[in-house]
């Protein structure tokens, strides 16, 4: 149902398309239950590192695994993306599904580790060679022990994520009313979860 705007709310503060955008009921376990649904639903999404005289630079990566609220990637250390967080370590990883038009938003410092670190055999499945080739060495082959086989965990500081509450149809039909009325779509709930709420959710296991 369209959520009526009234003139008494139209402020910066108040503004529905702004103040109520934010879920400030639903219990925390259950916001970080249903961001990690989201998250495992998908196989991969974009890895942001900050490039000096650049600014924000993004590519596709797929997920290694993720640990609680943190995300590991394996990659190559010999790519570009090292020399961005030996500068800066911070870094924004990003989700979106297409479908249901859910998607995540991860800000965090990136830790990365040499290649003894034995979560890399842990992580480190059948295709993952492709991306690094076998150099025909007996070293650089592509397998766990490859040295160029780096693992890269982005440790969570701020998430911020939109869950649909409609279908696709009811999305649409939503989104038409309220451009017709002049009203604001309720297609979904938008959450944030804050570096306290993170850590909490580390200590518990969660």
């Amino acid at each position: 149902m369209v959520k009526p705007l009234t003139q008494d709310e139209v402020n910066s503060k108040t503004d529905p398309s702004v103040a109520k955008q934010w879920d400030e009921t639903t219990p925390k376990e259950e916001q970080f239950k249903e961001l990690y649904k989201i998250i495992d639903g998908l196989k991969g999404g974009l890895l942001t590192t900050i490039r000096p005289g650049v600014g924000p630079v993004a590519r596709a990566m797929a997920v290694a695994k993720r640990a609680g609220p943190d995300i590991l990637f394996l990659a190559n250390h010999h790519a570009t993306k090292f020399d961005d967080l030996k500068k800066d370590k911070t870094c924004l990883v990003t989700f979106q599904n297409s479908s249901s038009m859910d998607w995540v938003s991860i800000t965090g410092e990136a830790v990365t580790t040499s290649n003894d670190d034995p979560r890399i055999k842990d992580v480190y499945s059948k295709g993952v060679n492709a991306w690094f080739g076998d150099l025909g060495d007996g070293v650089h082959t592509g397998m766990p022990d490859d040295p160029r086989m780096t693992l890269i965990e982005v440790k969570a500081n701020y998430i911020a994520y939109w869950k649909s509450t409609s279908s696709f149809p009811g999305f649409i039909k939503e989104v038409a009313q309220a451009s017709m009325t002049g009203q604001v779509a309720d297609t979904g709930v938008n959450r944030q979860l804050f570096d306290k709420d993170i850590q909490t959710a580390r200590d518990s296991g969660l």
